[in-house]
């Protein structure tokens, strides 16, 4: 007798999800709540390629889960939609940075959107922008590109000037660009003329309050769960715990998201804050370490040298203080980062520039910081990981020096 399939009779037998794609991180639900303002500007500055002219550039910043991508993703659906119903003779492309992280990686893939069946591994820099801008010119085309995470670029400045220039050398058509940066200070690092150039038009995406995060989690939990599946305490739980440690619409929707999977798993037939309870710890490492793997390549180098040291020392002894494990100086990082650097063979940024690597750190929840105070000589910085220093290491020197 032929043993039973391990998948057999487990098809549509869920009691909890109805849909469970539409309460994942990834999902675009067709309504954004609270960012109508910044999709009815983003639509303002794009507008007028539907008039066959150049659409302004865009910069939209903000912290992690605040909307940008989803919003991003919605504003150029509709345009696309409409371009194809129109035959408005303009093309949007969205790439992540961090897959196409260098100006060859994202020139190269909008060329290829253009030409499908053919190959250009190997072709130089120059050959491929004078196909696109050659392109873009010849069918009157205006392309629109959106950049996410596009910090991690790493000749940005290059990138920006390349496509900037392109609309003074084309004869027609034209080509703009989305750019998109958890980095609240990120437009501070750029080159003046690339900033004046991508920062036509800013955009600033707050976090979400409670409130809003109860309403979002709401709309998505009626498509994504079946009803009587959620019990409202559980939303206002998941809302609460992100609005307390970020605003972040994405932690939201994950914790949700896990705790119907526990309450699946443990044939429960209801979401309730016991299960959002235990998924806390493991959305909160997940959303964490996934945060670290999109810092800047720089930002990463400081994370890394902060963990390496927390392994290798015991801490610091103040005055008359017995020893405070896992508390690294200020100035001991700084050298240690600074051979980090040459290690992987990058130039490390000046001391200003580690400080204020430091507060972002610090802002997003992975480190703390204070002042060095009484029972030490001199004035420093102490700082201490907020995560567990081994589990960092690891996960960053699997994207360090990509």
């Amino acid at each position: 007798m032929p043993s039973k399939n391990l998948f057999e009779g487990l098809e549509n037998k869920s009691s909890i999800f109805k849909n469970r794609e539409k309460i994942t991180p990834h999902y675009t639900p067709k309504k954004l709540p609270f960012r109508e303002k910044q999709i009815n500007e983003m639509v303002q500055s794009l507008k007028a390629v539907l008039n066959s002219q150049k659409a302004d550039n865009v910069f939209l910043y903000g912290k992690t889960g605040s909307g940008k991508t989803a919003c991003t993703k919605h504003v150029l659906a509709q345009l696309d939609e409409y371009i194809a119903k129109k035959s408005v003779n303009a093309k949007t492309a969205y790439l992540n940075c961090r897959n196409y992280n260098s100006k060859y990686k994202v020139l190269s893939n909008a060329v290829h959107s253009f030409y499908p069946d053919k190959d250009f591994i190997g072709y130089s820099g120059s050959f491929i922008y004078e196909k696109l801008t050659d392109y873009c010119s010849k069918k009157n085309l205006n392309l629109i590109i959106a950049l996410d995470e596009i910090d991690k670029v790493k000749d940005l400045d290059e990138l920006i000037y390349a496509l900037t220039r392109a609309n003074d050398e084309m004869a027609s058509g034209s080509i703009s660009v989305i750019g998109i940066s958890n980095m609240l200070t990120f437009k501070e690092r750029l080159d003046p003329r690339t900033r004046s150039s991508l920062c036509e038009k800013e955009l600033v995406f707050p976090p979400y309050n409670a409130q809003e995060l109860k309403k979002i989690l709401t709309n998505r939990a009626k498509e994504a769960f079946h009803e009587g599946a959620v019990e409202e305490s559980a939303i206002n739980l998941a809302s609460a715990i992100a609005a307390q440690e970020s605003g972040d619409a994405r932690t939201a929707v994950m914790l949700l998201l896990r705790a119907g999977e526990i309450a699946e798993r443990e044939k429960k037939k209801k979401v309730t804050d016991k299960e959002v309870e235990k998924a806390r710890k493991s959305v909160e490492e997940e959303i964490v370490f996934e945060m670290i793997c999109t810092l800047p390549e720089q930002q990463q180098l400081v994370l890394y040298s902060i963990a390496q040291l927390t392994i290798q020392k015991k801490g610091i002894r103040r005055l008359g203080h017995s020893i405070e494990k896992g508390v690294l100086l200020s100035g001991e990082i700084f050298d240690e980062y600074k051979k980090i650097a040459s290690h992987y063979k990058k130039n490390p940024v000046s001391a200003r520039w580690f400080q204020q690597y430091i507060n972002e750190l610090e802002m997003y929840g992975l480190l703390s910081t204070t002042a060095s105070g009484k029972g030490m000589r001199g004035n420093t910085r102490l700082i201490k990981l907020a995560f567990e220093p081994k589990e960092i290491k690891t996960t960053l020197e699997k994207h360090i020096g990509e």
